[in-house]
């Protein structure tokens, strides 16, 4: 690897009060393969994503989990790193302390989830039929979820924002939340899969980071975020530096044109937990 903690630290001293909080994707950006924190992407050991998150806790930085995953499995994940706030389903809500802070607007859980809100308007069935041979339930992640509706295949989502919008949809949208492995039979023949989230318009990764700096009194300048994904990309806009993993470039080169719009968005040499590494630090050392 390019860094040694040991190295690098000593550098990062004079620079660590300008950082104070990290927001990190986990699939596709710390995790390796299969979702693992030390799985390397050529099935090595890999511990430099751990060694990221040490690398954070010892400069008293806090890391926010900023994921698609489900509410409570983002909420382990923090607890995991010995951290109290999560961002969980690609922007839907805000955890902090224990508290739950839902960031849909008018689409709010009452005796019925969002996601059965959702369900019950009819949008996921109609892209699924629209969009057959192209784009399916991303099963078995797609259970169990509060809000957003989990689908995977390839499509491009600006038109089906219009094709929702068309049918009477227009308070939802479907986001890009990067590549992913899994795929069914039906899905064979796609160059390559991504997960989208069908969510209600408005939500994303960024407005969720935007919101928890507000609690915490944090300045987007003191702020880093980690990603692999276009959703990801989107919170370029609320921290000071934005960093993709090399492997969001690997599995979706287009991504340069996307980052072109960023001045403060820069490419990792390392992919997953590696990369998160790298930027870690070299952001610490004002790099």
């Amino acid at each position: 690897m390019r860094t040694v903690l040991t190295t690098v630290m000593v550098c990062a001293m004079a620079t660590l009060d300008q950082v104070r909080c990290a927001y990190v994707d986990m699939d596709g950006t710390l995790l390796g393969p299969g979702g693992g924190l030390f799985a390397g992407p050529d099935g090595e050991v890999a511990p430099l994503g751990a060694k990221a998150i040490e690398a954070c806790l010892r400069s008293e930085i806090e890391v926010v989990v900023m994921s698609g995953r489900r509410r409570s499995t983002a909420i382990e994940d923090a607890r995991l790193f010995g951290q109290g706030c999560c961002i969980f389903e690609t922007g839907a809500g805000v955890v902090m302390e224990g508290e739950t802070y839902w960031l849909t607007g008018t689409w709010q859980p009452d005796e019925r989830t969002i996601h059965q809100q959702i369900e019950d308007s009819g949008a996921p069935a109609l892209l699924l039929e629209e969009y057959s041979g192209c784009l399916e339930v991303h099963d078995p992640w797609h259970r169990d979820r509060e809000v957003s509706h989990l689908l995977r295949g390839l499509i491009d989502t600006n038109v089906a924002d219009h094709f929702l919008a068309d049918n009477g949809h227009e308070e939802l949208e479907l986001t890009d939340n990067g590549a992913v492995h899994r795929r069914s039979p039906a899905l064979a023949e796609l160059s390559e899969v991504h997960a989208y989230h069908l969510r209600p318009r408005g939500v994303s990764k960024a407005h969720a980071v935007a919101a928890h700096q507000r609690m915490r009194g944090y300045k987007p300048e003191e702020c880093v975020a980690v990603g692999d994904s276009r959703e990801d990309l989107r919170v370029a806009t609320m921290v000071g530096s934005f960093w993709f993993v090399a492997n969001a470039l690997e599995r979706d080169p287009q991504l340069v044109e996307a980052m072109a719009g960023h001045a403060n968005a820069r490419v990792a040499e390392e992919a997953h937990g590696a990369g998160v590494y790298e930027a870690i630090l070299t952001t610490l050392r004002g790099g």
